[in-house]
């Protein structure tokens, strides 16, 4: 029963969900290695909490979303 349920539960914290860098990982489709690389180069916003590096969700889909403009806008440039 608890093996049905973990998938559906998510960390939450006054209504913001978070991810660890295996969730982030598998949802971006990038090694751990490289979202160190990004916490590193600040390109990823992360929240390090007890030694548990943890991302907002809200945060990151922001940020995926300003990268879509932003490619969208230089596709117009070539057009």
């Amino acid at each position: 029963a608890l093996k049905k349920m973990e998938p559906n539960c998510q960390r939450s914290f006054n209504g913001e969900r978070f991810m660890n860098d295996v969730e982030l990982a598998k949802f971006l489709r990038i090694s751990r290695r490289t979202l160190q690389e990004y916490r590193s180069l600040r390109i990823l916003p992360y929240y390090l909490i007890q030694g548990k590096v943890l991302y907002k969700e809200s945060e990151i889909q922001q940020l995926l979303e300003e990268a879509h403009r932003k490619c969208l806008d230089e596709q117009r440039k070539w057009l």
